[in-house]
């Protein structure tokens, strides 16, 4: 997974994201790109105080609801320790909760909550305003229940002060702040050392960011003071560094390879569970830098698919006066992140542009499966009988018992004569390995029979039982480009297409 970024490239990438960028409206802009080993090219903009002092790489921002990230790692670390279940009604922690629909009391769980399906409403404008408020003081505001828009679990609303419920969630469970439980279980152990949920934990002389907003498209800003710690300060309360979110990031992006970071705070399966849709999110429209087949919310992230790009995952941060986004390609887990000093700057925007930019330019390649060993052993069989003219039927110990029943082996092997007949015989092929052209799960693997006028796609796909076996075989006239990837399936490493054409298939 691990694919070396060319630094030159990169940094003429981040510098020509952010000079062509015209939303640039922030005193400071810090861009990072980031792969396994960490971040590998940075470029920065302006003054980070407007005092004369130029931004660094060590400059930090505060990152605002990036913060919800960390949140959902924690709740999720306490479920697979059996401290905290996300499948249970938020009641049960926090008791005389109420959430109401329609006048009927509905109990949500703690899951709905961090995965923004709850039912409640969007609060953006209002919580940005209130993540210094006191414990006590959004307690009062819960003391006659909260009243949904929507029935729990029917579709995405992105709620700050219920996540913030699972902030006071982990706080019953844990006996204690739920900033200093994130701290211990990731902050400190992944050596975040520039990371902090108040800017008074920062030794003096600490270059940090000051927040600005401007009200003339940036003719002039205005310092915003910081909004200070208190109840929402779980999801949106953090200030960090390019370098540490580049370290977080990859160790989430980690939970995909066969080697995540640090298994011991949290499982792969768990990092995977917050980069999977839980809540569905309307696609929005295509732009320049991006082109939708589904978007979602999982557990404080954004997990994506691109047409382009392939699978994605990012967060942005806004508060008064910062904003920031993180993103990865989940399949080779190189990355961007973006600050920026202003909220009139769009650091999601200038993300996007730098993210695909670093990818294409350094040639990442497309995602790569491991099929399952009896995928190569069958695949190689049928090879030689098809090439060879003979029937399947020797391959029946590999094969499951609908693959016969569904195309008798004298109506396929007369197909596949067909198909010869059209692409002439097969030639003297190399091994079957360098022959293969891709798969797109482990249950599946296509490869590629030279003939004498063109070639033949093979596809087949295995039944995963104990002993896996063969349940379907394609044959197909390849293309006439024999590189083109197969439509509908962006991202997989494919060298041959496979005509649609269904007569011409077996």
């Amino acid at each position: 997974m691990h694919h070396p970024l060319d630094v030159a490239k990169t940094i003429a990438v981040l510098e020509a994201a952010v000079a062509d960028y015209a939303g640039t409206l922030a005193p400071a802009v810090s861009v990072a790109a980031f792969d396994a080993t960490g971040v590998i090219a940075w470029h920065g903009v302006g003054e980070p105080r407007l005092d004369g002092s130029a931004v660094s790489r060590e400059t930090v921002f505060r990152i605002a609801s990036m913060s919800k990230s960390f949140l959902a790692a924690t709740a999720l670390a306490l479920d697979e320790a059996g401290l905290l279940n996300l499948a249970a009604p938020v009641a049960h922690y926090l008791p005389g909760m109420r959430f109401m629909y329609r006048d009927t009391d509905y109990p949500v769980t703690v899951g709905e909550l961090l995965s923004n399906r709850s039912g409640m409403p969007e609060d953006n404008a209002w919580a940005d305003r209130q993540l210094g408020s006191s414990r006590d003081y959004i307690a009062s505001l819960f003391a006659e229940g909260i009243e949904l828009t929507a029935a729990p679990g029917v579709g995405y609303q992105y709620s700050n002060l219920g996540m913030s419920l699972v902030g006071r969630v982990v706080e019953a469970v844990v006996g204690r702040p739920v900033e200093e439980e994130v701290k211990e279980r990731f902050i400190e152990p992944l050596k975040l050392t520039g990371t902090r949920f108040a800017v008074d934990k920062y030794d003096a002389g600490t270059d940090v960011a000051s927040g600005f907003r401007t009200f003339d498209v940036g003719a002039t800003f205005v310092e915003e003071p910081f909004i200070g710690e208190g109840a929402l300060a779980c999801i949106g309360g953090l200030f960090s560094t390019v370098d540490d979110i580049a370290k977080w990031s990859w160790f989430l992006a980690s939970g995909y390879t066969d080697e995540p970071v640090a298994p011991e705070l949290l499982s792969a399966r768990g990092r995977v569970e917050m980069q999977r849709v839980h809540t569905p999110i309307p696609v929005p429209q295509s732009t320049e830098f991006r082109d939708l087949t589904s978007l979602g919310y999982g557990l404080g992230l954004f997990p994506a698919h691109d047409r382009r790009l392939g699978a994605t995952v990012d967060h942005s941060g806004g508060l008064p006066g910062f904003s920031s986004n993180m993103r990865w390609h989940i399949d080779s887990g190189v990355g961007v992140v973006v600050f920026g000093n202003s909220d009139a700057f769009r650091a999601d925007t200038l993300a996007m542009a730098a993210h695909a930019g670093v990818l294409q330019a350094n040639a990442i390649p497309p995602r790569t499966v491991r099929p399952w060993g009896l995928a190569f052993e069958a695949g190689a069989l049928l090879d030689t009988l098809i090439r060879e003219g003979e029937p399947l039927a020797g391959a029946a110990h590999v094969t499951s018992s609908n693959f016969f029943a569904d195309v008798p082996d004298a109506v396929r092997t007369s197909r596949i004569a067909e198909l010869t007949q059209a692409v002439g015989a097969p030639v003297t092929q190399t091994a079957f390995s360098n022959r293969i052209v891709g798969a797109s799960d482990a249950a599946h693997l296509r490869w590629r029979i030279d003939c004498a006028q063109g070639a033949l796609v093979c596809d087949i796909r295995l039944i995963g039982l104990s002993a896996p076996l063969v349940q379907s075989l394609t044959v197909a006239i390849a293309d006439d480009t024999g590189t083109k990837p197969l439509a509908g399936e962006p991202g997989l490493q494919v060298l041959a297409a496979v005509a649609r054409d269904t007569s011409k298939t077996v």
